[in-house]
C-alpha cells in the first residue's frame, strides 16, 4: 500500500471537481487520498466519492473566501488544518504523508504542511497557457505596450506574441483567490506569490492542448510542472461513437432546478440538422453585463441559426420580453441548471458562445466544438487566446475586449462560426485525441509525478 497524499481544493466548483477527480486518479495507483475542502462547500461533495476505500474528506470549518489580512480566518483554518494533521501523526495506522497538492488559491495552507515536513506540490485549476501568458506577461513588461505593438514572450509559440489588444480588459470584480481588484496584464500574477516554496506544478490540461505551455512553466519557476487533466468525471470518458451522449452525474436536485428536463433538451436538440445548433452559455460565475444582454438576444433573433441559450439565475429580467415565442422551435432558452456536457456532446451542437472558462474550454475542444469567444475576466481571456491563435478552433467576438459586446459583432461572430466548415474539422481532428479514454500524456504525468515524490520523499 502507497502512502496518502493530501488535495486541497480551492473555492467553486471549477476548483472542487477536478480536485475530487485528481483524487481518483490518485486512488487509482493505490495512494490513500484525504481531500481537504471548506466547510461551505460540503453538500458539492457528493456521497459516492468517498465509497474508494482509500479516499477520505476532512472540512476546514470556514464560510468565506480568504481575503487579505483576514487574520481570523487563517487563524482557525490553520487550526482546523493543523488539528487533522496532528491527528493523523498520532494514529498508528495512518499512512505515511507522502505530500500535499494544494489549489493556488489555498497557498497559505503550505506552511501548515511544512509543520509536519510534508512538501507541497502547487495545482492549477486552470490551464498552463493562462499561466504561462501572465508570467510571460510580467517577465516581458508587457504593460508599456503601445499601440500596433506585437510583442513576442521568449521561450512561447510566435503566434501567441502580446498585442495592444490583449491588454484591453473590462473592469470586473474580485479576482481569483478573491484578493483584491483584477490584476492587469504585465502585472505580476496574484498566483506567484501562492505558489512560492512548492517543489512541483500541476495543472489541468494535458500536452495535446498545453505542451509548450507547461514547458515554459517548468522552465520559468524551475520546477517540474504536469499536465494530468483534464480531470473530468468517469462518465465523460466513458461515452463512445454508438451512444456519444455524456450523461451529468451525481448533482443535487437543489442545482438541476430548470424550466427544462435533459429529455426535454435531447429530444429538441435530435429535431435540428448535424451541427447547426450554437450553445450559447457563460458558466455560474460570470457573465454579460447588463446592457449586453438584450445585444444578445436580439443578436439570436435576427440570426437564422438555431440556439440553445442559458441564462443564469438572477438575470432573467435582462433577456428581451417575448424572445422565446418570437424564435420558437429554433430557439431554446434554458433558465437555470442546464445539462452542458449532454449538449455539447450531441450531433447537433455546432458551436459555443463561450467566456471561456477553463473547463467549459476543455469540454468543447473535447467533443469537437469550436468557439466564439466572450472572455470577462481573469484567465478567460488568455484561454480565449489559446483557442483561436494556437489551437485555431475558434473566433473572437470583438477585437477590444474593453467594449460593450454589440448586436452586430455577435450576428457577425454567429455566421462566420457556424459557416467555417474548415474550422469545424479542426475542432473534430482535435477532439479525436480526447474520444477514446483519459490522454495517454495525462496517465504519463500522473507516473511521473508519483515517482518524483516517492524520491522526494525517500
Amino acid at each position: 500500500m502507497e502512502g496518502e497524499i493530501f488535495v486541497v481544493t480551492g473555492y467553486g466548483q471549477g476548483h472542487i471537481h477536478p480536485c475530487m477527480q485528481l483524487c481518483n486518479h490518485l486512488s487509482s495507483r493505490n495512494y490513500h487520498t484525504t481531500l481537504i475542502f471548506p466547510s461551505i462547500f460540503a453538500s458539492a461533495i457528493p456521497s459516492s466519492f468517498t465509497q474508494h476505500p482509500l479516499t477520505k474528506v476532512a472540512q476546514i470549518t470556514f464560510s468565506g473566501r480568504p481575503m487579505p489580512g483576514s487574520d481570523p480566518f487563517l487563524r482557525q483554518s490553520s487550526q482546523d488544518l493543523e488539528a487533522h494533521l496532528v491527528n493523523h501523526s498520532r494514529n498508528p495506522g495512518s499512512p505515511t504523508p507522502l505530500c500535499a497538492v494544494v489549489d493556488f488559491q489555498m497557498g497559505w495552507t503550505k506552511g501548515v504542511f511544512w509543520k509536519f515536513n510534508i512538501p507541497a506540490i502547487s495545482l492549477f485549476t486552470f490551464g498552463a497557457c493562462a499561466a504561462a501568458m501572465e508570467w510571460g506577461a510580467w517577465k516581458c513588461q508587457a504593460a508599456d505596450i503601445k499601440s500596433g505593438e506585437i510583442r513576442t514572450i521568449p521561450g512561447l509559440p510566435e503566434e501567441m506574441a502580446l498585442t495592444y489588444s490583449d491588454l484591453k480588459r473590462k473592469s470586473s470584480g474580485p479576482q481569483r483567490g478573491g484578493k483584491g481588484g483584477p490584476p492587469k496584464p504585465g502585472d505580476r500574477p496574484p498566483w506567484v506569490p501562492e505558489i512560492e516554496g512548492s517543489v512541483a506544478l500541476m495543472f489541468n490540461t494535458c500536452d495535446d492542448l498545453d505542451g509548450p505551455f507547461i514547458m515554459y512553466m517548468a522552465d520559468q519557476t524551475g520546477m517540474p510542472a504536469w499536465g494530468v487533466g483534464p480531470l473530468f468525471p468517469e462518465q465523460y470518458w466513458n461515452s463512445s461513437n454508438t451512444s456519444p451522449l455524456i450523461r451529468d452525474g451525481e448533482i443535487s436536485e437543489q442545482k438541476r432546478q430548470s424550466n427544462f428536463t435533459e429529455e426535454e433538451v435531447i429530444q429538441w436538440l435530435d429535431s435540428k440538422q448535424r451541427r447547426s445548433v450554437i450553445y450559447v452559455a457563460f458558466g455560474s460565475e460570470v457573465g454579460p453585463a447588463a446592457d449586453e444582454y438584450p445585444e444578445l438576444g436580439n443578436a439570436l433573433e435576427e440570426s437564422t441559426r438555431a440556439f440553445i441559450w442559458v441564462v443564469q439565475p438572477g438575470s432573467e429580467g435582462h433577456v428581451p420580453d417575448g424572445l422565446d415565442n418570437r424564435v420558437g422551435s429554433r430557439g431554446l432558452i434554458i433558465y437555470g441548471w442546464a445539462p452542458q456536457l449532454l449538449i455539447l456532446s450531441h450531433k447537433s451542437t455546432g458551436g459555443f458562445l463561450s467566456h471561456c472558462g477553463w473547463n467549459s474550454t476543455m469540454e468543447a475542444i473535447g467533443r469537437g466544438v469550436p468557439f466564439l469567444a466572450w472572455p470577462i475576466r481573469g484567465d478567460q481571456y488568455f484561454n480565449a487566446k489559446l483557442v483561436v491563435s494556437h489551437l485555431k478552433v475558434g473566433y473572437r467576438v470583438t477585437d477590444d475586449s474593453s467594449q460593450m459586446v454589440n448586436k452586430d459583432d455577435l450576428i457577425k461572430g454567429i455566421e462566420q462560426l457556424m459557416g467555417d466548415h474548415d474550422m469545424k474539422k479542426r475542432a473534430q481532428m482535435l477532439s479525436a485525441k480526447f474520444q477514446q479514454d483519459f490522454p495517454t500524456t495525462s496517465m504519463a504525468a500522473l507516473d511521473a509525478f508519483c515517482h518524483f515524490i516517492r524520491q522526494k520523499v525517500n
